[in-house]
């Protein structure tokens, strides 16, 4: 009987479960999901680099991930994304472990190596930077209407942009940025001088397009390069892949700001990573959008119907969704001339992340996508 008793409790300590700790099970968790925007200076508002940084926040950190509030990724259904930021179920187990155990630290000496971050870009250092010549003042109080700086490239040669990136200098007003290209002979924002801040509606009236402030409008008119928001990533495109910038192009910025109590400043600047040669993939971001619609007074579900149509060979690496306030869900579908209708992307949408942008596995396709 004695012996039988000992070996029920050698079982019982065999079975039971190790403890989860921060540094050996926690940390590498963060840094495969969170430490990109959970460090000084990013988007987040408080760093989980070190364990007396985090462990105030672990059942703060247990019910985001359950709720799956964080990391942010809004996709229900849709092709599979290579930047897909859902957590694992491994991951989720061991942040809720972690909580739920009493978050112990653990030996030091089973953490991981931290992770080196590039110093002030995430792309690396950049080839080129363009920066607002001068920072814009954001009020205290009040509605601020959207700004935009022309940014002139000096290009006197065609570039070819492998990645890009947008920053602003203050997180806590700026709440979006979009550069667009604007080509040599355009006359979108005709009038403007350049390095100077302004809203459209104090140019002068010139024939031709509208001078709307409105992104999708600029999207008919200007190429979209990279944009800015909480949760934005930078664009870095595959091997022999780029944008081009024509020589004599303009960047456009269009800045939001939000006040938030007390008065702040912005100025913003866009990092460029050119190609040593001429790629073999063009890039381009095109706009399926529709920017006239009116909701009808008392609607609660108003669809939204947008399409654009290509008339030649393609390969769709991405998709980003985007709209305002009263979004409630996004769907993408491609169409082929057959009549064969894929989902390509579908989520619900939260204003407070516009900058999501989910990045496709490449998918070769012809014609019509809707």
């Amino acid at each position: 009987m004695r012996f039988l008793l000992c070996l029920s409790a050698v079982s019982a300590t065999l079975l039971a479960a190790p403890a989860v700790t921060f540094h050996k099970d926690v940390m590498p968790v963060l840094q495969r999901n969170c430490q990109g925007c959970h460090r000084p200076g990013e988007t987040a508002p408080m760093a989980f680099l070190s364990y007396k940084e985090t462990r105030p926040w672990a059942k703060a950190i247990k019910q985001a991930v359950q709720t799956k509030k964080m990391p942010p990724w809004f996709a229900e259904s849709g092709v599979k994304f290579h930047n897909d930021r859902s957590l694992s179920k491994a991951d989720l187990d061991v942040l809720v472990a972690w909580a739920d155990t009493g978050a112990a630290e653990g030996n030091p000496k089973h953490a991981p190596a931290p992770l080196t971050f590039a110093e002030g870009w995430s792309i690396g250092q950049p080839d080129q930077v363009f920066e607002m010549p001068e920072a814009f003042n954001v009020p205290a109080e009040g509605t601020i209407a959207y700004q935009y700086v022309v940014l002139p490239t000096g290009f006197t040669e065609d570039k070819w942009v492998t990645a890009v990136e947008a920053r602003p200098s203050n997180r806590a007003v700026n709440h979006h940025i979009i550069a667009f290209i604007r080509e040599p002979g355009s006359n979108w924002l005709a009038g403007a001088k350049p390095g100077v801040i302004f809203t459209p509606d104090q140019l002068p009236r010139v024939e031709g397009p509208r001078r709307s402030g409105g992104a999708a409008e600029a999207l008919f008119q200007a190429e979209y390069l990279i944009g800015y928001a909480p949760g934005t990533i930078p664009e870095k495109y595959l091997p022999g892949q780029a944008k081009l910038v024509k020589a004599g192009s303009d960047l456009v910025l269009q800045l939001h700001y939000t006040s938030n109590g007390k008065p702040g400043a912005d100025r913003s600047k866009i990092g460029l990573k050119f190609a040593t040669e001429k790629p073999k993939e063009r890039v381009m971001t095109l706009a399926a959008a529709d920017g006239r619609f009116t909701i009808p007074a008392g609607a609660d579900n108003h669809r939204v119907d947008a399409a654009l149509t290509l008339y030649g060979d393609a390969k769709l690496m991405g998709v980003a969704p985007h709209m305002h306030v009263r979004g409630k869900a996004f769907e993408m579908r491609l169409a082929q001339p057959d009549g064969t209708k894929t989902e390509l992307l579908h989520m619900r949408w939260d204003f407070n992340w516009p900058g999501i942008s989910t990045g496709s596995s490449p998918t070769n396709w012809r014609s019509r996508c809707s």
